[in-house]
């Protein structure tokens, strides 16, 4: 057995982790791991970094090792590691090696090797010469770390990178053919913004894959790769702003500006450097005030504002980060010592402006700082928690939207070798802090917290595994997790109604509609049932398929529900039927709905010349205790007022109790959306069955249930894309 060690420990400064520490090499066992050998004799001595083993498997006494060190490179060993050979020094074989350094034998020929970095290189002569040409997916995507070829056919291999795992039946063709990715919901999300159009699209930066925007309404009745674009501003790592004031028109990055319509015409228009040159981290931060749509604020040490789309800015403080942090005690000397271009310091990593008092403005470093101005940077106050030491990581502050001297700090110390949860609150503009922690996993580290503008104390927060929610204020907090996958959750966003969120690895999600959650109290679990009140039903017009649905390995996801979402609790099963009805400003019923309903199954159909997986399942209202989702499609009953249900209505969310939330739905198209539960209209397959549409108004939701009646009011609007006579 051969094993490989190196040293690898990430200063909190920006910089690449250094895995040049002392310790690295190769070990060699030949009794089943009771002891080991060090090989050394032709391997570099010097700065021994990451590497990467690999046997010939039609030659077992061959043996590589790609090393990164101060002579990096490809070495050889024919005498099963006694002595070792250095193939070549080409850098594209071992280069920023901290990341890489894997490969991979022909099983057939041993003088076939393949190392994947940024793209994959082959030699055929026993690493001694690499093509000119990489070999890369299709498409392609940077940064390639692992290669496993078929032991029987060398032909079938399976790559892994930065974009997701790719498949090739002829691996050693010259121009091997490769699988796409494109269907693996992985995307790395750093930040989330949504934007101002209507639907809405969400946008961030993808990391090795550039920034990405995605339609949150498909135009052919789901969500597919024609409503997921590349976009014009964010790169791979930086921040993305929706402008308030200007539908489709985007910044990102440090600082460029685009139409998402033309996905063209980027300005770059950086605010001119302050007094030294800026410093940064992977991700900058850059957000639009709430209070003032016009202004966008940036930061490096220093904070910029402009009010003009970036024709001009004003740099509105001194450098706000420690002076000197100093160096962690757990870095050991070789760690400490390795410094990137910002030196040894920090950087502003997080602004908030304060949604209500205009000048009002908190900032927050990776140094460990938080600091706050109430006079648009004039006088700035260094309110830092005592409990936030140099180096904890201020990943985001949330200005509170109903008490002007509130906010929330999430705080990240995971580099300190602290991997608990610290968020904290303050109620009088800073001066004292609380930590707001309670019923949160002690091993989930805080990367996004937020407030709902509609209810005050309702707050959500990303972690480095999961999504949590807090209804009084963060004194509390309980799992919003659902049927999320375990990732990096970097960041929310509330927009309009729907609570949005980005992760690190598994693209975008969202909860459509959260009225049940601003509206979740003790009361709900004290009667029989609790209906709540919905949120505004738009209208939307709803493209359709065409009878050409996407085949099922094509990426894909659900629409948001087609019409309004009507949410509602049973506190135990009820005895007899679960009814809803909708009835007009008149008083007349427009559609009912009810448990007993059974839809028709799919073996009693009528004679069909399509596939059964081109319908819906048929569902109909739960009666299960918990928490349910019915879905309304904005059409009367298809046999007329009150109508009976058509074939389709939309199924439970997850139970969570009285206060349990709406759930999200399945991963979407790469990097995709999830969905609340709530999939189609209340008739019909596809959501197309019922009698005709209604008219944009007010109408009344009833929920019966063991006899008694819960009532509440909807309003349907018009699609704002229709205008005049149109609505």
């Amino acid at each position: 057995m051969y094993t490989s060690l190196w040293n690898t420990r990430r200063p909190p400064w920006y910089t690449y982790a250094p895995s040049n520490g002392p310790g690295g090499g190769i070990y060699k066992s030949t009794d089943g791991g009771t002891t080991w050998k060090p090989l050394t004799n032709g391997l570099p001595a010097d700065g021994f970094g990451r590497s990467g083993i690999a046997i010939a498997p039609s030659s077992p006494r061959i043996v590589y090792a790609v090393i990164d060190a101060k002579e990096g490179g490809l070495y050889r060993s024919a005498d099963a590691g006694a002595t070792w050979m250095k193939t070549t020094g080409d850098t594209r074989v071992w280069g920023r090696g901290w990341y890489f350094e894997k490969v991979a034998v022909d099983p057939k020929n041993p003088d076939i090797v393949y190392v994947p970095n940024v793209g994959i290189q082959r030699s055929k002569d026993g690493g001694k010469t690499f093509g000119t040409w990489a070999m890369r997916g299709s498409p392609g995507g940077d940064d390639y770390h692992q290669l496993w070829i078929n032991p029987v056919d060398p032909n079938v291999m399976i790559a892994a990178s930065d974009q997701g795992a790719i498949v090739s039946l002829n691996g050693t063709a010259d121009t091997p053919e490769w699988s796409s990715w494109l269907n693996q919901s992985i995307a790395q999300i750093y930040h989330v913004s949504a934007d101002y159009r209507f639907p809405y699209w969400v946008t961030g930066a993808q990391q090795d894959s550039g920034a990405v925007a995605v339609r949150t309404r498909g135009k052919f009745g789901q969500i597919s790769m024609r409503d997921w674009e590349p976009i014009c501003a964010g790169g791979e790592s930086g921040d993305t702003a929706a402008d308030p004031l200007h539908p489709g028109v985007l910044y990102g990055g440090t600082v460029s500006r685009c139409n998402l319509d033309l996905n063209g015409d980027s300005v770059n228009i950086p605010p001119p450097p302050g007094p030294e040159g800026p410093r940064r981290d992977w991700t900058q931060p850059l957000v639009f005030s709430r209070a003032d749509p016009r202004a966008l604020y940036y930061a490096d040490q220093y904070l910029y504002k402009t009010t003009d789309g970036g024709a001009t800015w004003a740099r509105i403080s001194e450098d706000l980060t420690r002076p000197d942090p100093g160096v962690p005690p757990n870095l050991d000397e070789a760690a400490a010592a390795v410094v990137d271009r910002n030196g040894k310091r920090g950087v502003i990593y997080t602004i908030a402006p304060s949604p209500l008092l205009l000048p009002m403005v908190w900032i927050g470093t990776d140094d460990g700082q938080i600091q706050l101005t109430l006079d648009d940077g004039r006088k700035w106050e260094n309110v830092t928690p005592t409990a936030v030491s140099a180096w904890s990581r201020v990943t985001m502050i949330e200005a509170s939207h109903s008490r002007f001297l509130e906010a929330y700090a999430a705080v990240d110390r995971h580099q300190l070798e602290d991997f608990g949860p610290h968020i904290y609150r303050t109620r009088d503009g800073g001066k004292t802090w609380q930590e707001i922690v309670r019923g949160l996993p002690k091993d989930g580290y805080v990367h996004a917290i937020e407030e709902d503008p509609k209810r005050p104390g309702l707050l959500f927060a990303g972690t480095e595994r999961a999504v949590f929610v807090s209804f009084d204020d963060g004194d509390t907090w309980q799992s919003l997790q659902l049927n999320l996958p375990v990732t990096s959750m970097r960041d929310l966003e509330i927009h309009g109604d729907d609570l949005v969120l980005a992760t690190f690895g598994r693209g975008f999600w969202i909860i459509d509609g959260i009225a049940a959650l601003r509206q979740a109290s003790g009361d709900v679990a004290q009667g029989d049932a609790f209906l709540f009140k919905p949120g505004d039903a738009v209208a939307a017009i709803e493209g359709n398929d065409n009878g050409t649905p996407l085949q099922k390995d094509e990426p894909q996801a659900e629409n948001a529900p087609s019409g309004a979402c009507i949410d509602y609790y049973l506190n135990a099963a009820p005895q007899g039927p679960v009814t809803i009805e909708i009835i007009d400003a008149t008083g007349q019923p427009v559609r009912t709905y009810s448990s007993a309903d059974q839809p028709q199954p799919a073996s009693s159909a009528a004679p069909q010349t399509v596939s059964v997986l081109w319908g819906r399942t048929p569902e109909t209202i739960s009666t299960a205790a918990g928490m349910h989702r019915w879905t309304w499609n904005l059409r009367r009953g298809a046999t007329g007022a009150g109508g009976a249900i058509g074939a389709s209505g939309a199924g439970a969310t997850g139970a969570t109790g009285a206060t349990g939330a709406t759930g999200a739905g399945a991963p979407g198209a790469q990097g995709g959306r999830g969905r609340g539960a709530g999939r189609g209209g209340g008739g019909g397959g596809f959501g197309r069955g019922g009698g005709p549409a209604v008219a944009p108004g007010t109408y009344t939701v009833k929920l019966t249930v063991n006899g008694k009646s819960y009532t509440q009011p909807l309003v349907v609007v018009a699609d704002p894309r229709l205008s005049g006579a149109q609505r």
